[in-house]
């Protein structure tokens, strides 16, 4: 066990493990290259290499980042563990009660969403700095040993972090949890501190330190970045007297940055230090990371046709895919030659994921009415997605709930991906169930996931003080007794989008770069 379980934080290795396509050219698994292979007529392999070296020596995690003004904070308080006090009073708030008596949770399904989505805004509006407003990335509390109820702080946060908790604040004064006019200030704070970090050409890096602001990272990640940008296009389509401050941090970020021309993929991001981008470019069409690459379309910034480049699955000759796919053929849509096809399992089709995780498929879904503007390809996607992965855990692994999905793995020391693995091109292994995979379900099959998220409150001892906690393992009972900013937040999301229905959707849609970028979806049919 590491001394800080949760520092290494979870969104770069997602991005890595969830959509990183293209690897050593030297692994098993990379198909030779041919003649007559092109970005257009043929896909790379996973794991071929696409990497561009522009210094001597490639690195492919990002180095450690000295934060001097945090160590100068904790040295004047004892030291960092002497410190800890003084990180938990910057918290807002703090949980009252460890678990919630399951007596009180209202027997209506409606009332019962409903007061998840108060607690689980209760412990996002409270698990932020009091100081600049921006969201921290986790806390873990007390395993039942005794103690303070908060026993870990992540005190650091990433941008995707920042981006979700502009949505929730929306979300939150959609459904009346906080008035409109607290949302916008709330809004202004943030801005405010986004206004005093280090950025590069337009862009924040991917970790700040929440107590001193310091950037604690090298890297710039383009799918988090999109996710900073869509909460920014959220809070302006909310609130449009704050466009004045969210349109120039929108403008400036030019995801050309990231954008390979001789591939026609994006990348997924750069080391500043290094001057050197990733070995890794999002070439799987069916992940979180695709939201991006439609928002760089809907700006200007990018082709159209890099939304066409990503594959939906890769030809079947490709080794190390989890199926032989079918219908694998090039084909072309509004003019772009692309590379089609689907997966089935037990007579249900699919473009496959990476991974087979609820996260890559369905958080798009938070923000993009995708049934409303791509009928044909990724709305029927979403709900076959969902379908298996209830399926494949109830009848295949003989789980009592469902919802495979990155998470934190009980008791609570590390995070991890778990996916249905015949949902991915490569596919992770099942393992915990997490609740926020049931709460983005609720977009697309909302009868099953409601079931499921009560289920998991009545037969687990896993709703806390701010709702839900992070995830339980379904073959032991045991609980990760923690909450994650990312996880609370789409959980937050998702449920508003149900209980005021496409609320965040609906407003994503007015935003101009939204409606430029959904003029592509519509003609692609992934099953025909």
């Amino acid at each position: 066990m590491r001394p800080e379980p949760l520092r290494t934080p979870a969104i770069p290795l997602l991005a890595v493990a969830i959509a990183a396509t293209m690897l050593a050219a030297s692994s098993p698994w990379a198909r030779p290259a041919t003649a007559d292979d092109t970005v257009s007529s043929r896909p790379l392999c996973p794991l071929d290499s696409t990497t561009r070296i522009e210094n001597a020596t490639p690195v492919w995690e990002d180095d450690p980042v000295v934060a001097p003004r945090k160590k100068a904070w904790e040295d004047a308080r004892g030291g960092k563990e002497a410190a800890r006090p003084a990180v938990l009073a910057r918290l807002k708030g703090g949980p009252a009660v460890l678990l919630a008596d399951r007596a009180t949770l209202p027997s209506d399904d409606r009332a019962f969403l409903e007061r998840l989505a108060r607690d689980t805004w209760r412990g996002l509006d409270a698990l932020t700095d009091r100081e600049n407003g921006l969201p921290i990335d986790h806390v873990r509390l007390d395993d039942g040993t005794g103690g303070p109820p908060i026993t870990e702080v992540g005190d650091y946060t990433n941008v995707t972090n920042v981006g979700l908790h502009l949505v929730a604040l929306v979300a939150a004064a959609e459904l009346g949890l906080m008035t409109p006019a607290n949302a916008v200030a709330a809004i202004d704070r943030t801005l405010d501190t986004l206004g005093r970090l280090e950025t590069f050409q337009g862009f924040f890096f991917n970790y700040y330190d929440t107590t001193s602001l310091e950037r604690t990272s090298n890297f710039i990640s383009f799918v988090d970045s999109a996710w900073l940008t869509t909460g920014l296009v959220i809070a302006r389509a909310a609130f449009p007297p704050l466009a004045a401050r969210t349109t120039p941090l929108i403008e400036r970020m030019s995801y050309r940055f990231f954008y390979d021309e001789t591939l026609g993929l994006l990348s997924h991001g750069y080391f500043v230090h290094r001057r050197t981008r990733s070995r890794y470019h999002y070439g799987v069409l069916y992940t979180e990371a695709r939201l991006g690459a439609l928002l760089a379309v809907g700006k200007g910034d990018v082709p159209e046709r890099a939304w066409f480049d990503m594959v939906r699955t890769y030809p079947a000759e490709c080794m190390g895919q989890n199926q032989t796919p079918i219908e694998a053929h090039q084909k072309t849509v509004r003019g772009h030659p692309m590379w089609g096809g689907y997966y089935e399992w037990e007579g249900i089709r699919y473009v496959p994921s990476w991974g087979g995780s609820m996260f890559e498929a369905l958080m798009p879904t938070l923000v993009l009415d995708e049934g409303r503007f791509a009928p044909r390809s990724l709305g029927p996607n979403a709900v076959a997605h969902a379908t298996v992965q209830r399926r494949f855990a109830l009848e295949t692994l003989g789980y009592p709930v469902w919802g495979l999905s990155p998470s934190i793995v009980p008791p609570g020391d590390r995070y991890h991906e778990f996916g249905v693995r015949v949902l991915g091109s490569r596919g992770y292994g099942a393992g915990v169930v997490t609740p926020h995979a049931s709460a983005l379900a609720l977009a697309v099959t909302p009868a099953e996931a409601v079931a499921n998220l009560r289920r998991l409150a009545e037969r687990y001892d896993l709703y806390g003080d701010y709702g839900l906690y992070d995830a339980v393992d379904p073959t032991t009972g045991k609980v990760a007794r923690a909450y994650l900013a990312l996880d609370q937040a789409m959980t937050l999301v998702a449920l508003a989008n149900y209980l005021r229905p496409h609320v965040i959707p609906d407003l994503f849609a007015t935003d101009p770069i939204v409606q430029r970028a959904v003029a592509i979806l519509g003609d692609e049919s992934f099953f025909e």
